[in-house]
């Protein structure tokens, strides 16, 4: 198993110290990749600092930000031009934790070879630290409407800490993918469910951010809403229809 762990920043300079230290301390080979939007805060040439003195630390510079999807989806095409088996999303605010992370790539090297393995926050033994109720129940409630609009049947679709085998994002056209945003994760969801791909989750403790500020807006959730929405039509009426022809 070869894995690397890909880490989109934008004014992440407060956070991606210690994430890269929890990282290396509980997976001192694993390599990485920083995904920097050329953050005006610095967090690119900090991370240009760390992969000069260790090899394993990568560091992909885009123009601007561009936004979470095609941030992940460059990272994704630096990864997948080596040998590496597995291909790690990753928060650089301390949300992600490197323990869980260890589990996760424990649960991918399995038997059973999963294609992707989401880090959920709301199976049995997962949770949350430091959310207020209320953002909570937003987000469980957002992924229960996500799970019936689309037909899936994982507990967390939004989940943005996942290991994907390289081999089935060599499969995938990324290209083709035209979503930006957090709703990112729901569509990547989508895709390989529909492929049939194997998906697993495990349960991990998801953190408030430590530092800085969040990209999260209610323009991003109610736009996700409404992306979920149209497909969620689009994906009851091709079964209606389905079962109309028989």
């Amino acid at each position: 198993m070869k894995p690397i762990v890909v880490i989109p920043t934008y004014n992440e300079i407060e956070t991606l110290p210690s994430t890269l230290e929890r990282v290396k301390s509980v997976l001192p080979d694993i390599d990485i990749l920083v995904v920097d939007d050329n953050s005006p805060d610095g967090t690119g040439t900090y991370a240009d600092e760390q992969a000069v003195g260790d090899p394993s630390i990568h560091v992909l510079h885009r123009p601007g930000k561009g936004g979470l999807a095609a941030a992940y989806i460059a990272g994704f095409g630096w990864a997948l031009q080596s040998d590496y088996t597995h291909v790690v999303q990753m928060d650089a605010d301390g949300s992600h934790r490197a323990g869980d992370l260890k589990r996760m790539l424990e649960r991918a090297n399995q038997a059973d070879q999963p294609d992707l393995v989401i880090g959920s926050r709301w199976v049995p033994g997962g949770g949350v630290v430091n959310w207020p109720r209320s953002r909570q129940y937003l987000s469980r409630l957002g992924n229960i409407y996500n799970k019936f609009a689309l037909g899936l049947p994982y507990a967390d679709i939004t989940a943005g800490f996942r290991v994907y085998r390289a081999d089935l994002l060599k499969e995938l056209n990324l290209d083709e993918v035209q979503i930006v945003g957090y709703y990112w994760q729901t569509d990547m969801t989508q895709r390989l469910h529909v492929r049939g791909s194997h998906i697993v989750e495990v349960p991990i403790t998801f953190h408030e951010r430590e530092a800085g500020e969040s990209k999260l807006s209610s323009n991003i959730f109610f736009e996700s809403l409404k992306e979920s929405t149209r497909r969620g039509l689009h994906h009851h009426t091709s079964r209606v229809t389905a079962i109309v022809k028989q």
